[in-house]
């Protein structure tokens, strides 16, 4: 693989934000005080845009209705759509005995042994490099600078991607994240990215490292073993599920923070405070609004008859500004009484790399407050309108920030 020079990756990155709303929630609030769950008729779904009732579930306590119950709310709609790029077997996908068996194989590689070794020996050096290219301007658009790079290259890491590689490796990633921009682009790059990740799987099935793909190479239940294009789907959805979400959250939270100073001083006064910061991003701005599922059998949800094979969208960004469960929830307010919020899900198809999402959230906002003591928002923020926005996935695509330059 060899990276492309003219290769832009924000300006591709943010077609994937899916519709432009820069605040979805009024009508989210609206739609949940009317109805916590409700059936629109006729709707254009997907690419193709065919016709078809559509249930939206709005309220905390229904989206986690939906969650918990993965044998009446399916999840083959997931696999229908990414399952193009990633295979069959992306395991967001899959349901029953074939999700809980890959599952299991697939998680004995986030072992807490593995977590710690990533943080101190990927996550932390990998940050810190970043922040090196820019500490010494005094400015910097923490987007394009920062938050969409780490995660994409702290994957890498994880996988063993050599070093020479990484840049190419990043330019394949983004383009397979931003699928639904540019789907021959994104269809073209999982091709390439698939044909390499079998280099890397066929090396470390004759030599297993200490890295992601030695482990799952390895990984056995029951004498069961992950087949070649198993783990290839994994590591392709590793892309949005790890990259993506995790650009996303790290934006929302810096923007969350940089937007609300007094919060930020506070912050940089009380480290001990970066773990309830890092949970009320997630609560107020989840990477990733609405998800999609399908109903296996008839159900009532919330008194509505709820008739089999009907598309089905949870909205976790309505549920997590649930105002019987959290006062004021438009508010970003890192005091708040801690309370599970439903950005990482819930029941089987909980995140698998929930603690890492979090670490390196919580890495990426103490090194900047470690490097950049008196970061803030830049004057050209306004003019600039960095805002958070997005319809189905949102963050900010600009963070303009000014500083004391660093020698």
């Amino acid at each position: 693989m060899q990276p492309a020079d003219d290769f832009d990756p924000m300006s591709q990155f943010t077609g994937t934000i899916a519709g432009d709303a820069r605040d979805p929630y009024p009508a989210l609030h609206e739609a949940r005080r009317r109805c916590p769950a409700e059936i629109v008729e006729g709707i254009a779904i997907g690419v193709e845009q065919r016709a078809t009732d559509l249930l939206n579930v709005y309220s905390f306590e229904h989206v986690s209705a939906v969650l918990r119950d993965p044998a009446t709310f399916e999840s083959s709609l997931i696999r229908e759509h990414i399952g193009k790029v990633m295979g069959r077997y992306v395991l967001v996908g899959l349901d029953g005995e074939e999700h809980r068996v890959r599952r299991r194989l697939i998680s004995s590689a986030f072992v807490p042994r593995s977590l710690e070794r990533w943080e101190s020996e990927l996550v932390r050096p990998t940050i810190h490099r970043l922040i090196d290219g820019f500490a010494h301007r005094g400015q910097a658009e923490l987007v394009r600078d920062f938050t969409f790079q780490f995660p994409v290259f702290v994957i890498a890491g994880m996988l063993g991607v050599p070093e020479a590689d990484r840049l190419s490796f990043r330019d394949h990633a983004l383009s397979v994240v931003s699928f639904s921009a540019d789907p021959a682009r994104g269809t073209a790059a999982a091709t390439a990215l698939r044909s390499y990740f079998a280099g890397l799987v066929e090396a470390s099935r004759r030599a297993p490292g200490d890295d992601l793909i030695g482990h799952l190479v390895q990984a056995e239940l029951d004498g069961e073993r992950l087949a070649d294009d198993e783990i290839a789907s994994f590591l392709l959805f590793l892309l949005p599920a790890g990259v993506e979400t995790t650009y996303r959250a790290a934006g929302n939270l810096l923007f969350g923070l940089l937007s609300n100073p007094d919060q930020f001083a506070e912050l940089r006064a009380r480290r001990e405070l970066v773990h309830a910061a890092v949970e009320e991003a997630l609560r107020w701005e989840p990477p990733m609004v609405r998800i999609p599922r399908i109903t296996a059998c008839p159900v009532d949800m919330a008194g509505v008859a709820v008739p089999a094979r009907t598309e089905v969208s949870y909205f976790i960004g309505a549920a997590n500004r649930d105002e019987t469960r959290w006062p004021e929830p438009d508010r970003f307010d890192m005091h708040r009484e801690a309370r599970p919020h439903l950005a990482f899900g819930q029941g089987v198809h909980f995140c698998l790399g929930i603690h890492l999402a979090r670490m390196e959230m919580r890495e990426a906002v103490l090194a900047l407050m470690d490097r950049l003591p008196d970061l803030r928002l830049s004057p050209e923020a306004e003019a600039m309108d960095a805002h958070i926005h997005g319809e189905r996935f949102r963050s900010p695509t600009s963070l303009p920030v000014i500083f004391t330059p660093m020698a």
